[in-house]
């Protein structure tokens, strides 16, 4: 049995390693967790003695099978308990993360499956980031950020990469979603910010680091 401390640095591994790094840095955990990197080297030393992963200094952490199936229920239990808090409870898409970051400690082994089983096998939760099955597998999902959209081109919304209140929140306010079909019509030099025409037909602007955190298809 993994401390809450050891599953939230084993997520972060995991969650950082599907950004495509086969290894994850100090610097890149630490930014992550909100840590500073000494604390996050001490952890790292003691999951790496656990064999939950392998660190070296100069390349970084990377899961070994253990702490990989580890990190894999953590996500999964995270992201059943953000559907039912959603869709059960109606909570809005901006409250369910830190509560569901709470709740995916809790310990009963069948716990998830019989979420899984209540929910209806949800493949994703309300991010749109996909749900590992009992077995671990996860949906393969082909995407990109909306900074990637060439102009005039037409995408939907599938996920967010950031799901802090804030820009949760900020997508409530100019009524973007998942499903929410975006246009782009111009992409501005200066700052890299894009210009967008909403499904009504409102044009608004959105900065670089927006974009960066929409992910669309």
């Amino acid at each position: 049995m993994h401390t809450h401390s050891e599953e939230n640095y084993l997520k972060s591994i995991f969650k950082l390693s599907q950004l495509g790094r086969k290894k994850v840095s100090v610097k890149a955990i630490a930014d992550a967790l909100g840590n500073n990197p000494a604390s996050v080297i001490d952890m790292l030393k003691k999951l790496t003695d656990k064999n939950l992963i392998t660190y070296e200094k100069t390349s970084g952490a990377q899961l070994e099978a253990e702490g990989l199936a580890a990190a894999v229920n953590v996500v999964r239990r995270h992201r059943l308990w953000e559907v039912f808090l959603k869709e059960k409870l109606e909570y809005s898409w901006a409250e369910v993360h830190e509560i569901a970051e709470q709740l995916e400690h809790i310990r009963p082994l069948d716990l998830a499956d019989r979420l899984d089983k209540y929910l209806g096998f949800p493949e994703f939760d309300p991010h749109g980031d996909p749900i590992p099955d009992a077995k671990g597998k996860l949906q393969d999902t082909k995407r990109m950020t909306l900074s990637e959209i060439e102009c005039g081109q037409v995408c939907r919304v599938v996920a967010v990469k950031d799901t802090s209140t804030d820009f949760l929140s900020y997508l409530q306010q100019l009524d973007i979603g998942i499903g929410t079909q975006l246009t782009v019509i111009e992409k501005i030099n200066f700052d890299n910010s894009v210009k967008l025409c909403m499904p009504n037909g409102v044009i608004t602007t959105v900065s670089k680091k927006f974009a960066e955190s929409l992910m669309v298809a």
